[in-house]
């Protein structure tokens, strides 16, 4: 009996399996459409050698439950993060995936933890409505 995919760190098969989830929900269908603008923020959270940290980010592809966010820090899919605006608003948002590097720098998807009043008006814009 091979032991192979057994000895991987549990952690990243569980990684992975996150990942891939994302990427299968709903295909080519998205709840919020994605508006193409950036946004300074602050992230703050463990990074994946679970070290505290509080850092400037950017925010790009904002929409109603989230955005992809750039850092130069290593999160672990599935981890929760404090996210800052530039007006002093906070909401807890998870790590969903990370994403391919831009600019030579970490991008991840967040997706915001509760869609209460405080994160749908997060970013201060008005979203279009999808029609389903």
């Amino acid at each position: 009996m091979s032991t192979k995919s057994s000895e991987r760190h549990p952690d990243s098969h569980r990684t992975d399996q996150m990942a891939a989830r994302v990427n299968r929900n709903q295909p080519g269908r998205r709840r919020t459409s994605r508006m193409a603008l950036k946004a300074p923020i602050a992230l703050s959270g463990e990074d994946r050698q679970k070290c505290s940290f509080t850092m400037p980010a950017r925010a790009t592809n904002l929409n109603r439950h989230g955005a992809a966010v750039q850092l130069n820090r290593d999160l672990l899919v599935g981890s929760v993060v404090l996210v800052r605006n530039q007006r002093g608003a906070q909401v807890s948002a998870r790590v969903v995936a990370k994403l391919a590097p831009r600019e030579g720098v970490l991008n991840y998807a967040i997706e915001f933890v509760e869609m209460d009043d405080k994160a749908s008006n997060f970013w201060g814009i008005t979203f279009p409505s999808n029609s389903n």
